[in-house]
């Protein structure tokens, strides 16, 4: 049966679809309300469809589907089925690596500790953590908090009674309180254990309470010991939650996903699990879209995938946009201001850090792609049509206006090229006047360029300085009618706004932006091309000055004196029959006078 007849043959109840290529493998799972509508909006006219959809739809050979009750139903199965084909052309997570969970035992004597395999035995798992630090500083305070046991034997409590067990060092340094040799009931144990899984389980307000009661009744019944030794758990609990209550949060329970869509079909989710008003869970993920995806359904995906791995969503979800689907018991806020909006803009802060991170990590991973990403960000943040893969920056240097200079540094691929460096003295204008400066420069350089290699102009001119400088690069691009085929901007130094023609607002790029990055260090380059430049430049002058002012001492003389002494300073504190050696006596007294006179 052909395919499109298959198609009016799907049900109109919620489902799974998958589709297969001639070869038999599934290129896409896709989940939907309404299975036959889903499906029937891929089989339309091309021309609406998007070019790498267009792609999927002409790979089509079969497609099946699976009927399931709920929505809900069909976003968990559509997350387990991708984990299992892994199509081509679904969204993909970009982080394989496995995270740590904290484990506690079914054992009669339970213990706690950090693993990355999730074993089914009837142990308890909590995580995963995004960061192993933070789920070692909490078994950390488990331990400095509870006396449990660290060891690998089976303890029973037959065994305990037989004597099976000698205590080890941990026993001997207070560290663990000895329950292989009956030092420690079952139900104290248990106590402590069941307050772990309690703050594991955001239910520290409720310990808390516990325990200040606890320490009231101790105290009434002049039980100060107790009372103490209460206190001293409080504060040991306050003292290391302290770090994970969100003030905003108050003492809500809800869950936080935010999401950062970058250029290049990727996107960062967050997701923030609070309970109590403290952080219990949090993990960052990255998604690769291998086509055109609505928002929509990549939230819908990540809510899928949180799913799988922390168990249900709580009533009350927190989300910058609404998901594709609908969960029973789930109501999805969209907040826009107060304590909500402020969990929901953590969440974004922490996507935006991720999507920065996992940038830097492909900086030295993967250095094509980085740059290709970097360029993409810097396209979008400047509205350009096309990646700026060749940039150029020019920059000013004089001091008071003397020995004028001006450098254009030159960036490929997001990499200095420093071959295609150039530096220039200023010919035309008199006194320091950056801004003739700048038009003659940017002029020269392109004039020039239109006549040795007029297809290589850059995608991108970057100024040093503001609106001044960038008004009379623009002016010298217009006269030599190029104004149309490359974007010219500023970048002012004291708040690194960039400036564009006709545009009276500077535009603010994000000050952890890799965009923003990349303008600052092209800029910073040709300022230190251009520095070193100037700075050669005085060095000549001022060695021309001292020696070329005395009558009789020439470019060839200078040169000899230079090459044997090394500088003007030694020449004038050499001896004069030294300097008679080289250029005579007469001429060496006139030397050593007027140097030893300034």
């Amino acid at each position: 049966m052909d395919v499109r007849e298959k198609i009016q043959l799907l049900p109109h109840s919620p489902g799974v679809y998958r589709y297969y290529d001639a070869a038999g493998n599934v290129i896409y799972v896709g989940k939907a309300k309404d299975l036959s509508k889903r499906v029937a909006q891929y089989f339309v006219e091309p021309e609406r469809l998007t070019v790498k959809t267009r792609l999927l739809v002409s790979r089509i050979a079969d497609v099946q589907y699976s009927v399931v009750d709920t929505e809900a139903d069909a976003l968990l199965l559509e997350n387990n089925l991708i984990k299992q084909y892994k199509p081509r052309y679904n969204i993909l997570l970009k982080d394989s690596k496995t995270y740590p969970w904290i484990c506690v035992t079914a054992d009669e004597y339970p213990k706690v500790f950090l693993t990355r395999r999730v074993v089914k035995n009837g142990s308890r798992y909590f995580g995963p953590y995004s960061s192993v630090m933070h789920a070692r500083a909490l078994l950390e305070f488990f331990r400095e908090t509870y006396p449990l046991r660290s060891c690998n034997l089976k303890i029973t409590s037959d065994a305990v009674l037989r004597g099976k067990f000698r205590p080890c060092l941990d026993f001997h340094i207070g560290r663990c309180k000895g329950c292989c040799i009956g030092a420690v009931s079952r139900e104290e144990y248990a106590g402590w254990i069941d307050e772990i899984v309690r703050q594991l389980s955001g239910g520290l307000g409720g310990i808390i309470r516990d325990y200040k009661a606890r320490m009231t009744a101790a105290a009434d019944a002049l039980d100060f010991e107790s009372a103490q030794r209460y206190k001293e758990r409080i504060d040991a609990l306050q003292r290391h939650y302290a770090k994970s209550i969100i003030t905003a949060a108050g003492d809500r329970d809800v869950d936080v996903f935010a999401l950062e869509i970058a250029e290049g079909a990727e996107a960062f989710g967050s997701f923030l699990r609070i309970r109590g008003g403290a952080i219990i869970q949090s993990l960052n993920l990255g998604f690769k879209m291998n086509i055109e995806e609505d928002r929509a359904a990549v939230l819908s995906e990540f809510i899928a995938e949180i799913a799988s791995k922390f168990g249900a969503l709580r009533g009350e979800v927190i989300v910058p946009f609404l998901p594709d689907v609908e969960l029973e018991g789930v109501e999805f806020k969209i907040p826009v201001r107060g304590d909500k909006l402020a969990l929901l803009e953590l969440g974004a802060k922490n996507a935006r850090e991720f999507r920065a991170n996992s940038l830097k990590q492909r900086e030295h991973t993967n250095p094509d792609e980085y740059r290709a990403a970097v360029l993409e960000e810097l396209r979008k943040a400047l509205g350009m049509q096309v990646a700026p893969v060749h940039m150029e920056c020019f920059d000013n240097s004089n001091i008071q206006g003397t020995n004028p200079v001006a450098s254009c540094v030159v960036f490929r691929n997001a990499e200095p090229s420093k071959k295609d460096y150039r530096k220039f003295k200023i010919k035309t204008v008199v006194g320091a006047n950056d801004y003739a400066s700048m038009k003659e420069v940017v002029n020269r350089r392109y004039a020039r360029m239109l006549e040795e290699a007029p297809d290589d102009l850059p995608q991108l001119v970057v100024i040093d300085g503001g609106k001044g400088q960038l008004d009379f690069a623009y002016q010298a691009l217009c006269e030599l009618g190029i104004q149309d085929r490359l974007t010219v901007v500023g970048l002012a130094k004291r708040l690194e706004e960039v400036i564009r023609v006709g545009d009276p607002y500077p535009l603010f790029l994000d000050r952890n932006s890799q965009a923003l990055k990349v303008l600052q260090r092209i800029r910073d380059e040709a300022h230190r091309f251009g520095i070193t430049f100037h700075r050669s430049l005085r060095s000549k002058a001022a060695i021309q000055s001292a020696l070329r002012a005395i009558p009789g001492v020439g470019e060839q003389t200078e040169q000899r004196l230079l090459m044997h002494f090394g500088s003007v300073a030694r020449i004038a504190a050499a001896p004069e029959a030294d300097l008679a050696a080289l250029v005579g006596p007469a001429l060496a007294k006139r030397i050593h006078e007027q140097l030893n006179h300034e």
